[in-house]
């Protein structure tokens, strides 16, 4: 709605207010008109109500819900705390995060999905999102029909780790040593369909490798498997994994994403270590029902972005190795595009299966 707001305004002020818009309405001077009176004419000319006019000043009127699909304490609500307080006094109404896990995050994706579009209730989504529909055989919704995109919030990098048993110094050597081994090394993950999984089971792909997949019932477990030498490989958050790497405790080969982390800018990107082109991160974004009005999603866009401007959260978010992004919805529509294409094809070529 902002856009169309803005566009007739600077009609009026191009064309002098004498022809406005498409409908090729005439604004005649010889009498005199308000302002109001002058600036509601060419709107309407526009097609833009006095509703929804009024609906764009008055979002948001009462407390916003932001869902989160995981249990406290994971990376998803984290990042949903760190922004609500800041995005609540933008938006001048409480930002409450309510936490509604279950079903592998189906359950609050599908609560989002199916909730009233008004901008009330919001989802800060996890990049599983996207390789969920082809996991599990059928989802109570569609996340390219049924949920929005407002905005990117974050993207966390994992590490690839090893224990320290394993000889391979780098990358190049690591995979030369894995080809040389078919089927003998265990490799842990969190849980299966995991994205530090899946980034693993890309690596194995695009390196073209086969390593044995052990899942764990979280990233904790896994850890504490690989740091006590009962599994060998594994991708691993960057935030739960880098604090072993320093102390030497795990052997790093790799960050997933395109970039160096800034947290740790010594580590090597894998794509620039020796697999060209890698590049997995776990995102954190905010999306709304499908049908949420324009003006709602340009308000709280733009809320959104000035909040990972603001010093103390950027600060939160850099120092525990996120990376602020704050896209445009049709930047993160991409992002969401892209993962869903590549994850079908991970999940096809690894033969992985969820009950659902």
């Amino acid at each position: 709605m902002s856009a169309e707001i803005d566009k007739c305004l600077t009609l009026m002020q191009i064309l002098n207010v004498r022809k406005v818009c498409r409908s090729g309405v005439a604004v005649k001077m010889s009498q005199p008109i308000s302002t109001f009176r002058l600036a509601l004419l060419v709107l309407t000319a526009c097609g833009i109500t006095a509703s929804g006019i009024a609906h764009a000043q008055t979002y948001p009127s009462r407390p916003v819900r932001l869902v989160v699909p995981t249990s406290p304490g994971g990376g998803t609500d984290f990042s949903a705390r760190a922004i609500a307080p800041k995005l609540g006094e933008l938006l001048r109404q409480s930002v409450v995060v309510e936490n509604r896990a279950g079903g592998g995050t189906i359950i609050g994706n599908e609560l989002v999905a199916r909730a009233p579009p008004n901008g009330y209730t919001l989802l800060m989504g996890i990049s599983s999102i996207t390789s969920i529909p082809y996991l599990y055989p059928k989802l109570p919704y569609d996340v390219e029909t049924d949920l929005a995109p407002i905005s990117q919030v974050v993207t966390v990098p994992h590490l690839l780790i090893a224990h320290p048993s394993v000889p391979a110094r780098n990358v190049k050597e690591l995979i030369t040593f894995a080809r040389t081994r078919p089927g003998q090394i265990n490799v842990a993950a969190g849980s299966a369909g995991s994205n530090p999984h899946l980034a693993m089971e890309l690596f194995n792909h695009t390196a073209r490798l086969k390593m044995v997949h052990v899942p764990f019932k979280g990233q904790g477990p896994a850890l504490t498997s690989l740091l006590g030498g009962h599994t060998s490989l594994m991708m691993a958050n960057l935030l739960s994994a880098l604090p072993h790497a320093k102390n030497g405790k795990v052997r790093v080969y790799g960050v997933t994403s395109a970039v160096r982390a800034t947290v740790a800018p010594d580590i090597p990107t894998i794509a620039e270590a020796g697999v060209p082109g890698f590049e997995v991160v776990q995102w954190f974004g905010v999306l709304a029902p499908a049908a949420t009005p324009r003006d709602v999603s340009a308000k709280l866009h733009a809320a959104i972005v000035r909040t990972l401007q603001d010093p103390a959260v950027r600060n939160q978010f850099v120092n525990d190795g996120a990376e602020p992004i704050g896209s445009t919805p049709e930047q993160f529509a991409s992002v969401i595009s892209a993962d869903l294409k590549k994850w079908q094809k991970v999940i096809r070529d690894a033969g992985i299966k969820l009950d659902g």
